[in-house]
């Protein structure tokens, strides 16, 4: 009987055994190639950084052509999004040869249709009015939410008021405003656009009046 009663023990042993026989080289091999993709990202980390970054000051150039260069604003400014999270806005000051501020700039994030929007902003040096925007990142439907970044939509924002814009599934494209006509086929990425400039421009514009950086809150 007790010989008998160890026969499960043995065929329990004798599984773990040739399961490790059959897998270890698999779970070696994941663990190798999970310590590498690691290493290289960490590795690639800052190399990846800055090419945002180089991606940022170009676009930004392209929105401020004026400008020389950007000095980062140093000013504690966050922005509410939905959900009740916060966005630390990282802002910079377009500066002319002469010294002179030609406009501001900041990141802009937001919802898509199909994932995080991520874009450039870049509004007058009195905050009065859209420069325009850049996409820096997203993932939208190619053909229809991704046409956000055509001169059809985007020029649009071009000398818009910085303040509340809306979104208007018909009108006149070419006419400057508050009003901003949406891509066909694409209204939810064309809201999310106008929401989040709306969010950004108005709580940036608000904060950076109330810290003094505008100069008698124009």
């Amino acid at each position: 009987m007790l010989a008998n009663a160890s026969l499960p023990e043995a065929n329990l042993v004798s599984k773990i055994i040739y399961f490790w026989q059959q897998s270890w080289l698999l779970i070696v091999s994941s663990f190798c190639f999970g310590l590498l993709i690691a290493v290289t990202n960490a590795g690639l980390a800052p190399k990846i950084e800055q090419n945002k970054v180089d991606k940022l000051n170009s676009l930004t150039r392209t929105l401020l052509p004026a400008a020389k260069h950007f000095q980062p604003v140093d000013a504690q400014i966050e922005v509410a999004l939905e959900g009740g999270k916060k966005e630390k806005a990282v802002i910079y000051k377009a500066v002319s040869e002469t010294d002179q501020c030609v406009g501001w700039s900041f990141n802009a994030v937001g919802t898509g249709f199909a994932d995080k929007i991520e874009l450039v902003v870049a509004v007058d040096a009195g905050f009065q009015t859209i420069a325009g925007f850049s996409v820096l990142s997203s993932n939208e439907t190619p053909g229809f939410g991704d046409q956000m970044k055509t001169p059809y939509f985007r020029n649009q924002f071009a000398g818009a008021p910085a303040g509340e814009l809306k979104l208007s599934k018909t009108g006149d494209a070419t006419k400057i405003d508050a009003e901003i006509v949406a891509i066909t086929g694409a209204t939810v990425t064309s809201q999310a656009v106008v929401d989040v400039l709306n969010s950004f421009v108005t709580q940036i514009k608000s904060q950076m009046q109330q810290k003094g950086l505008l100069g008698n809150g124009k």
